[in-house]
């Protein structure tokens, strides 16, 4: 447990460099929050998560001033684009949305598939602005990203967008089946470059282990690849954790801090669960002002399991790991 000192900033003892932040005490409509992701933009921070057509639409969205009071917005679509109900029959929600600002646009990135398949899509909006009062905001659908279904040994669900210290781009994404999967991306549409082209794996498990949910971020001169491991979406019970690997490229290979690759199911813990927070994971990892903050769903214990938005600042060893 953390001294106030320490709090403050004695982290000498603990080997970190940085300022040791505690989590952020967040207020306002936390719940219910699956697989959030976040971007800052005009002095705003929006947040935008997995939904259900029940709820009254599909990716959830939310605004906050200060990263810690947090208002719901609504919803990005009411319902989807006709190529998603025909890609995907059955299909209800909107999964694992990720939202990045790719040349002078905001993309939007979302799944779309059925439980316990892998016929699923990948689909993008774009819009020019995420402030609704400007007369150039609109969500423009950009089709399909990226597909899989039995053919393949992979999950077109839970994507993640980088722009790497070179300027290429990437896509990676992945659920169950082989794991998590690497694409090269085309700067001028945001989607692969060759999607017909089999994508590199770069993180996966023996069975039946779990994982999911990638998110890539650039430290300095190496790459970190962050992942859920187990399962999520049981409330109480869910067994989701959160690791990372780091790479000197973004393609790998993922290595731990004991040498393991992430490829063989290695993986430093960053989220476990406590007496309360149950499943900690499908993360971003955002930057704002120097400090990196991991923002997750987690199912609160004392709250019947209600999912609910969590957001903490990363500490960085001497060495180079994250640690919450």
């Amino acid at each position: 447990m953390l001294t106030k000192r320490q709090m403050l900033g004695g982290v000498v003892g603990l080997g970190l460099i940085g300022p040791a932040t505690r989590a952020k005490d967040l207020s306002g409509d936390l719940a219910p929050v699956h697989d959030p992701c976040i971007i800052k933009d005009k002095a705003v921070y929006h947040l935008f998560s997995t939904s259900q057509l029940r709820e009254g639409g599909l990716i959830v969205w939310r605004t906050s001033p200060d990263m810690v009071t947090w208002t719901l917005k609504g919803h990005v679509l009411r319902e989807f684009p006709k190529w998603v109900t025909d890609a995907v029959p059955g299909t209800r929600g909107a999964w694992a949305p990720d939202i990045a600002f790719v040349n002078g646009r905001f993309h939007l990135y979302y799944s779309a598939s059925t439980f316990g398949s892998n016929r699923s899509v990948i689909g993008l909006l774009t819009s020019p602005t995420l402030d609704t009062s400007d007369p150039a905001f609109g969500w423009k659908d950009e089709g399909l990203v990226v597909e899989s279904d039995a053919h393949n040994r992979y999950n077109a669900i839970d994507s993640n967008y980088l722009i790497a210290a070179d300027g290429k781009h990437w896509i990676s994404f992945g659920s169950f089946w082989s794991g998590i999967q690497l694409h090269e991306a085309d700067p001028k549409t945001g989607k692969p470059k060759n999607r017909l082209k089999k994508p590199k794996n770069i993180a996966s498990r023996p069975m039946p282990g779990a994982v999911e949910a990638p998110v890539i971020i650039r430290r300095g001169a190496l790459y970190y690849l962050f992942a859920s491991y187990d399962f999520c979406c049981k409330g109480v019970d869910s067994t989701y954790y959160t690791v990372v690997g780091r790479s000197a490229g973004v393609d790998g290979p993922y290595i731990d801090d004991t040498g393991a690759k992430l490829l063989d199911g290695g993986g430093r813990t960053v989220l476990q669960a406590d007496d309360r927070w149950k499943g900690p994971g499908h993360c971003a990892v955002f930057e704002d002002e120097g400090v990196h903050y991991i923002v997750y769903h987690a199912y609160d214990g004392q709250a019947g399991g209600r999912p609910t938005l969590r957001i903490q600042a990363l500490n960085w060893t001497e060495d180079g790991w994250p640690t919450v």
